[in-house]
């Protein structure tokens, strides 16, 4: 018996993940009769976080459609701003997105981080567990069955990156009130609290403070301030948010 044969195409932002002689438009996939449509998609490289409406001869169908011989296939990109249902908007970043964490932390979004490598598994049972949008620019982490949620990261850019998750997600933006080295909240600290803590020329320039109510860390409006500001002002003037300042972060993104 000869196995079906179908028509798939890609939208365009989904290319990359596809051969390069799937790129062009239309091209014919023989399958095995038996698997979904899901798995063809990933089959063909694209992991199905990045996969949007599912399209059969113009009508949409779930990913457990299992593609018949003839059937035209369209793979649309998902939606922006995407929809994340069941749960508060919350990301993980795996070990190679630390940089775009502490973004993400500076405008006030949650975003956990593993700075080791714990390997696929643990990351995706970790989303699972915590139900948290796992950010990775690793497609076979993206394909794991155990994912809660998922997106790839399109460039190795910071500056891109946080453009494209703000895009594509729409977090609610509260800068300054999360703490960028573990993504702790920021609360108001007296200067006669912590004074003993701080350097004599630290103490005598500054007067207002905040402090991680998780890992204790101090912050202030130190010299790498009006950094961070451009790259706050850039997230609030594109994509908006509340500017309900604690106190501007010290350390270097």
């Amino acid at each position: 018996m000869s196995r079906p044969e179908i028509v798939i195409s890609f939208a365009p932002e989904l290319r990359l993940f596809v051969p390069s002689e799937r790129r062009a438009g239309r091209t014919t996939v023989v399958t095995d009769g038996s698997s979904s449509l899901g798995h063809v998609v990933e089959s063909l490289g694209v992991p199905l976080t990045e996969a949007g409406r599912l399209l059969v001869d113009g009508r949409e169908v779930p990913v457990s459609h299992v593609p018949g011989a003839g059937e035209t296939v369209e793979v649309c990109a998902v939606v922006r701003p995407q929809p994340v249902p069941g749960a508060p908007l919350r990301f993980l970043l795996d070990v190679h997105l630390g940089t775009l964490a502490r973004r993400l932390r500076l405008l006030g979004v949650d975003a956990a981080y593993e700075s080791e490598d714990i390997g696929d598994p643990a990351l995706a049972a970790l989303s699972a567990a915590e139900r948290r949008v796992l950010l990775s620019r690793d497609r076979g982490l993206l394909r794991r069955r155990e994912l809660w949620a998922g997106a790839y990261i399109y460039s190795d850019r910071p500056d891109d990156q946080l453009r494209d998750v703000l895009d594509r997600f729409a977090p609610a933006l509260a800068p300054w009130s999360r703490c960028t080295a573990c993504n702790g909240l920021l609360e108001r600290a007296a200067k006669e609290t912590v004074g003993e803590r701080l350097e004599d020329g630290t103490r005598r320039t500054y007067d207002v403070f905040a402090q991680c109510v998780e890992c204790g860390r101090l912050y202030w409006r130190g010299a790498h301030h009006a950094r961070l500001e451009a790259i706050v002002e850039g997230a609030l003037s594109e994509f908006g948010g509340a500017a309900d300042a604690v106190a501007p972060p010290r350390l270097p993104m």
